[in-house]
């Protein structure tokens, strides 16, 4: 693969994370990471890699999770608040509640702290490898399916049998391959470690980077830094 162009979606699945590295054409590889530095650090290399976690952290509410949540209308409920980056060290549910409301003055769903170890991991790796940022942002995969869908949001819920097929439906207009590829992965895989709807965000994030070469935009426009020098920003495509 070397010399080609290569752009990288990622999704947390859970056996960890799935990474689908696409090319001008085609799917050139896919692999399934119990950590995320697996999938970032050395070869393939990428020109882009776009992630479904939150990177720069607030002290309060995010203004890309509220714009976002705007674009997405059926789907706003897709979009969660993450943690207060202070959230991050807490040891069980409780505590996280307690520190939660201390620093950015609300609760904290049931969905945001299961994914705590995951965006503790993404930030951690963000600020030890600073050569990542700008090559590495975040970004969400139903702001993906909507981009790719002339702005409109999908209208079915990811998990179920119309949702799978409007997905690909979008999908296919990129990646005449994709129903193919979504059943090799799953074939290869198990459902315990990784689901349907996994491949297809870590697939819509791929394309996302690939087709919003010079072309991508953030939620907000001049997204700002967090404590640690994070931007927090979801990107999409113009």
């Amino acid at each position: 693969m070397s010399g080609k162009r290569l752009w990288l979606g990622i999704d947390g699945c859970r056996a960890g994370w799935i990474g689908v590295w696409l090319d001008a054409q085609d799917v050139v590889r896919w692999e399934v990471s119990p950590d995320l530095k697996g999938l970032l650090i050395g070869e393939p290399a990428f020109a882009l890699a776009l992630v479904d976690i939150p990177i720069g952290l607030a002290d309060g509410a995010r203004e890309c999770d509220r714009l976002a949540r705007q674009r997405l209308g059926v789907r706003r409920s897709s979009v969660f608040s993450p943690p207060a980056r202070a959230t991050l060290a807490a040891r069980d549910y409780r505590e996280a509640l307690r520190i939660n409301r201390e620093h950015a003055g609300t609760g904290l769903s049931k969905q945001a702290w299961n994914i705590v170890p995951k965006i503790r991991e993404a930030d951690r790796l963000m600020q030890s490898q600073p050569d990542l940022q700008g090559r590495l942002r975040e970004s969400h995969p139903e702001l993906a399916f909507a981009s790719l869908n002339h702005g409109q949001p999908m209208q079915y819920n990811k998990t179920t049998s119309e949702g799978q097929r409007e997905r690909l439906r979008v999908l296919r207009r990129y990646l005449p391959t994709v129903r193919a590829f979504q059943n090799r992965v799953l074939r290869e895989t198990l459902r315990r470690d990784v689901q349907a709807d996994d491949v297809l965000d870590a697939l819509v994030l791929a394309i996302l980077a690939r087709e919003g070469l010079g072309r991508l935009a953030t939620l907000p426009l001049s997204p700002p830094s967090d404590a640690k020098g994070l931007p927090m920003e979801m990107v999409y495509l113009k």
